[in-house]
């Protein structure tokens, strides 16, 4: 009974969207056409900056430069608690959700899904934001230049979300 209520959601809401539209005499259509052209328009203006973020991602990974980064960083990560193998997940999941999916399978294809890292890497996708996609997509939508407190801030919310996971994995299944 639950698995049906579940599969039917989405239809349900769509259909009370619909009847409620009915209802208010809402032409839905014009809106959603309206909206399509927003949508369109905030794409051509935002497309310059993910690519931007895209190239830079990839000529990161390319160069070796994340794997510097990890050798480097490692003593201070194991002191608070993150594990150094999952500082490429780490530097590129504000970035780039794409890149960050890639080196997340890379991480599970090495030590097993059900391994401490694969785990920490898994809810560490899970609990953190591309930030500076989200950052431009939204701000840039709304036609705000300066970001000044929001990038930090929303870095600092990485980095929590990075510590929670790795905390909440040792807690629910325990250090590997």
């Amino acid at each position: 009974m639950l698995e049906l209520m579940t599969s039917m959601l989405v239809p349900l809401i769509l259909a009370g969207v619909a009847l409620y539209a009915a209802a208010h005499r809402v032409d839905v259509y014009s809106g959603l056409v309206d909206g399509a052209g927003d949508g369109l328009r905030v794409l051509v203006h935002i497309v310059p900056s993910l690519i931007g973020l895209m190239t830079a991602v990839y000529m990161l990974r390319a160069s070796g430069a994340l794997e510097l980064a990890a050798q480097a960083l490692a003593p201070l990560l194991s002191r608070v608690g993150l594990p150094p193998e999952l500082l490429g997940l780490m530097l590129v999941r504000p970035v780039s959700g794409s890149a960050a999916l890639g080196v997340g399978a890379e991480v599970i294809g090495t030590y097993g899904p059900d391994s401490y890292l694969g785990r920490v890497a898994a809810v560490m996708l899970g609990s953190t934001e591309t930030t500076f996609y989200t950052i431009a997509v939204y701000f840039g939508a709304v036609g705000i230049t300066r970001t000044r407190y929001a990038v930090p801030a929303a870095l600092c919310a990485d980095l929590t979300g990075f510590l929670a996971a790795a905390w909440a994995v040792r807690l629910l299944f325990g250090a590997g």
